[in-house]
């Protein structure tokens, strides 16, 4: 399962990581959120101890959402180092989220 991630969390466990960190912004009210939701959990587990995997649910949590510029769900975001490196916006195969990470591990 991935990690949940809150505002409150979202320094320590994205922005503090010593790993690449993969956040995908969702609502539970978003369709095309459900059909990614399964892909980033199966990531969570494939790269278990390489990345870390994680969402944000922009209902509950909007301070990081807005920082950086997530308007349109799912969005997912690739961190490494603190700073924003990868974005993928919609619904995507699972290759493409797992190229993202494997380009900053």
């Amino acid at each position: 399962m991935a990690l949940e991630i809150t505002d409150a969390t979202f320094d320590e466990v994205v922005l503090q990581s010593d790993k690449p960190v993969m956040v995908d912004f969702w609502a539970a009210w978003c369709g095309p959120c459900r059909m990614v939701g399964p892909i980033i959990d199966e990531l969570s587990n494939e790269y278990d101890g390489k990345a870390v995997v994680g969402k944000v649910d922009v209902d509950a949590n909007q301070e990081f959402a807005a920082k950086y510029g997530v308007r349109n769900i799912p969005t997912v975001l690739v961190f490494k180092n603190g700073e924003l490196v990868g974005r993928q916006v919609g619904v995507a195969p699972k290759q493409t989220y797992a190229e993202a990470l494997d380009a900053v591990i």
